[in-house]
């Protein structure tokens, strides 16, 4: 309502124009003060925008059924799927689900329940029953005598963030494995070169049995060339206790005659009879191919994305579950005969895919909505009902018109046997 609204009102209910002017005055200053509230919480949100998706506030008390949400911004409704005026009265419980840590909620309360502010994060719910990761930062609002009136909420959906952190922790844990195998990889050489001890690990990483090493020098499990070199230098570096450096690099010959690429930390053991060199083996060729292949893996779904497919699509599920094509290229006509439009929607996905697949193909859609690029393969139908084999490389996209992009690829019959 603006003044001059509020002044035909006040005109109309007024006894006479002295009460009139009194209450346009104080109407004026409420509505002056509502401006001035609207100015400084637009420059708010203006200035935490990059840092938050979302602003809530709510009433104080905490009581059963929560605090009543009073304000929502419009990042809320992007990020949630629902409109203000839906919320407006609402807890932030409507929110909550199956996955909703009930720890992090009971820590939240504690903190509110002390008048103090909190940082946390869980799993939250959209309007349609998807899943977000949302991270909350929620503090008092105060008054002018320094009491709380409301909580402000500060949100953000950091579900994508998490997900590229699991991904690295996923390639940590693989090199974590692989560091734990090959640093217990150990080989007890005597002075003379003798392969005093080897453990199963260096056994199996060479191809001998423990008593054909132990009639061997260590030179004899190096290439012949390499073997030479060592031999040649072995006193005096059993002399400077191998000190010369940290870590050494060389090649081991297995039992077939394949080389294995290793680098070893050396350094000496005193046993009760004899002194010998503890050799602590890594193999790099084993390493080089762990992160080769954690980089194919991380690099394999944007090349597909960025290569040449058959056809491309964009993809969301309605509030009932049902996959909807939003959009598809245009080669999918030259593919199928089947036009753009005739795709479109949950009856144009029912249409394309064959009908002895929809679950799989379903399944497939399903793993990515959970934040996974994966790629399957089923069966589609051209326009005369024939089959056609394909690939699938589909990963989730964080944008407001549809949730999944796919990359289909043709599968032609001589290049089945290629397909990992």
């Amino acid at each position: 309502m603006d003044i001059l609204e509020a002044m035909r009102v006040i005109k109309k209910h007024a006894k006479d124009e002295t009460s009139a002017n009194i209450i346009k005055e104080l109407v004026e200053q409420i509505i002056d003060e509502r401006d001035q509230v609207k100015k400084e919480l637009s420059l708010l949100e203006a200035a935490i925008r990059n840092d938050y998706d979302s602003i809530i506030i709510t009433e104080l008390d905490l009581n059963d059924p929560g605090p009543r949400i009073v304000y929502v911004n419009d990042g809320f409704e992007r990020m949630t799927g629902y409109k203000r005026e839906e919320v407006i009265g609402e807890t932030p419980r409507i929110l909550q689900g199956p996955k909703t840590d009930r720890a992090t909620l009971d820590r939240l309360r504690e903190s509110l329940v002390e008048g103090k502010a909190f940082f946390g994060q869980t799993v939250n719910y959209r309007k349609d029953g998807s899943e977000f990761i949302n991270q909350w930062d929620i503090h008092p609002l105060v008054n002018h005598e320094g009491k709380i009136t409301h909580w402000v909420s500060y949100q953000h959906d950091i579900t994508e963030r998490k997900r590229v952190e699991q991904s690295l922790i996923d390639s940590k844990v693989e090199m974590d494995d692989f560091y734990e195998k090959s640093k217990h990889t150990i080989l007890d050489v005597t002075d003379d070169g003798s392969i005093r001890f080897a453990n199963k690990s260096l056994q199996e990483l060479i191809g001998y049995e423990k008593e054909e090493l132990q009639k061997l020098k260590v030179w004899d499990i190096m290439p012949e060339k390499h073997g030479e070199i060592l031999e040649n230098n072995f006193k005096k570096l059993w002399q400077e206790d191998f000190s010369t450096q940290p870590d050494y690099r060389f090649i081991l010959q297995h039992k077939s005659g394949l080389p294995v690429q290793v680098e070893a930390s050396i350094k000496p053991l005193e046993l009760k009879t004899e002194k010998v060199m503890r050799i602590e083996v890594s193999n790099i060729s084993l390493r080089k191919k762990v992160l080769k292949t954690l980089y194919q893996r991380n690099q394999d779904f944007s090349r597909i994305f960025n290569t040449k497919s058959d056809f491309k699509y964009g993809l969301s599920f309605s509030d009932s579950g049902n996959p909807e094509f939003r959009w598809i290229s245009d080669d999918v006509l030259k593919i199928t005969g089947f036009e753009q439009y005739e795709c479109e929607g949950y009856e144009g996905w029912k249409k394309l895919i064959h009908p002895e697949d929809q679950k799989k193909a379903l399944n497939h859609l399903k793993k990515v909505s959970d934040g996974r690029s994966v790629c399957s393969e089923y069966r589609i139908r051209d326009k005369e009902g024939n089959e056609i084999q394909v690939m699938d490389y589909a990963k989730p996209v964080d944008i407001s018109k549809f949730d999944i992009k796919g990359a289909v690829v043709v599968v032609k019959k001589d290049q089945e046997e290629q397909i990992v």
